[in-house]
């Protein structure tokens, strides 16, 4: 069974950052591609930033520059790194776990941004 948990969201005023975490249990973390989502209110979930197993990356063409992923396969964690945050990305952040058939989530974490 494969849990993730997410912290490090807060309220934090515009130009600010956050530095949010997921602790992912269960075996096989190196294998996993994760990913961070972030759901507004009204809008669809959509993909923030995302990192396969080899460590490459890719981000949302509105956090390019600002937000960092990473992976430490020797904690089982992966972090996302936002700087420069803006109102626009207040969201609940979530956690992704993906390997070939099987997806995890968890279960979210609130960040607020304020002008």
């Amino acid at each position: 069974q494969v849990q993730l948990v997410e912290s490090g969201g807060g309220l934090v005023q515009s130009g600010g950052s956050l530095r949010l975490s997921c602790a992912v249990s269960g075996s096989f973390f190196r294998q996993y591609a994760m990913g961070w989502y972030r759901q507004a209110p009204g809008k669809q979930r959509e993909l923030v930033a995302s990192i396969t197993s080899s460590g490459s990356t890719n981000y949302a063409d509105s956090v390019k520059g600002r937000f960092t992923i990473s992976r430490d396969n020797a904690k089982n964690a992966v972090y996302l790194q936002m700087n420069s945050l803006e109102p626009e990305d207040t969201a609940v952040y979530y956690c992704n776990a993906a390997l070939r058939l099987m997806n995890y989530w968890g279960q979210g974490t609130q960040v607020t941004v304020s002008s």
